[in-house]
């Protein structure tokens, strides 16, 4: 994201040597390969000694259960799901989660890399709504769809741990072949409504994603979407039952939790980091939809 420079984006290397720092985890994921990782959610999940704060990472991330439950936070929705069910965080999104989910499945992570290739010749994001930071991250299948889902990530576990990335041909088509099944399972946030206006929100929510340093009235969208606030405020009310200024605010927020969890920066450079001069006001803006200061929060964070 542009302008977020002090906002640590973690690979697999990286986040599981903060969040999972385990031995136990060399036999379980290859942390030095960038591109792709997969392994049984139970086992991987074990080894998370403390809750998750806001965190952003390099790759895609999947889960998909065969038993249990699990919740994450996305952006600034919450997701729970069950049996059957898959849950992305695209690249770049923030999340977080807590600790004593009971589960059993399979997580893994991909770079836009291992989809693109001899197999796939075009933008996955282009391609997989899921993938996108606007999509719906939560997809449920029917029995017979998951169970070919089921063995797809069975078939791709078994190659990683017995070749590592060295076919990656065989992980491509795996992939592709399990998104395709996905996409025909997906049902997007915006079900109903004028394709237009549909585009028009979701393009909206792709500018707040990249651009909320420096933009924070819907104004500034609605000119980069060559339309008026007030087309742009109807719009995307009524799509996402949200006003645009929601977005905007819990986006800022989103920016601001990563910042506070990450940094050591004093809250007053936390606020110009996510474009607020004015400490104060973002002590007020954060406290409204957080409950507590941005002080408080950190604190909360580190006794955690």
């Amino acid at each position: 994201m542009s302008g977020l420079g002090k906002i640590k984006l973690y690979d697999a290397k990286s986040f599981t040597k903060k969040f999972m720092p385990s031995d136990k985890l060399k036999d379980i994921v290859r942390v030095e390969e960038h591109k792709f990782f997969i392994t049984r959610i139970e086992e991987m999940y074990q080894l998370v000694t403390h809750h998750v704060p806001a965190s952003r990472s390099t790759i895609h991330s999947v889960l998909y259960l065969t038993e249990g439950e699990a919740e994450m936070k996305i952006g600034s929705e919450v997701y729970k799901i069950k049996k059957d069910e898959m849950l992305f965080v695209p690249a770049g999104q923030v999340f977080s989660f807590q600790t004593g989910d009971v589960n059993k499945g399979y997580i893994c992570g991909m770079h836009n890399d291992m989809l693109i290739g001899k197999f796939g010749k075009t933008d996955p994001l282009k391609e997989f709504e899921f993938l996108r930071v606007w999509g719906n991250p939560m997809v449920s299948f029917d029995a017979g769809t998951s169970e070919f889902i089921h063995h797809i990530l069975k078939r791709l576990l078994l190659e990683y741990v017995q070749n590592g990335l060295s076919n990656q041909d065989i992980f491509q088509s795996y992939l592709l072949a399990m998104f395709c099944e996905v996409k025909n399972a997906y049902q997007p946030l915006a079900s109903t409504g004028k394709a237009s206006s549909v585009s028009i929100a979701n393009k909206f929510k792709e500018l707040v994603f990249s651009n909320i340093k420096n933009k924070h009235l819907v104004s500034d969208y609605a000119f980069l979407l060559n339309i008026s606030p007030n087309h742009l405020n109807k719009t995307v009310k009524a799509v996402t039952s949200k006003s645009p200024t929601k977005w905007i605010d819990e986006a800022i927020i989103a920016e601001a939790k990563v910042l506070l969890c990450q940094s050591d920066l004093p809250i007053g450079e936390v606020a110009q980091e996510v474009g607020f001069e004015d400490q104060s006001y973002f002590t007020r803006l954060f406290k409204k939809y957080e409950g507590v200061t941005p002080s408080d929060f950190r604190k909360m964070i580190e006794i955690s």
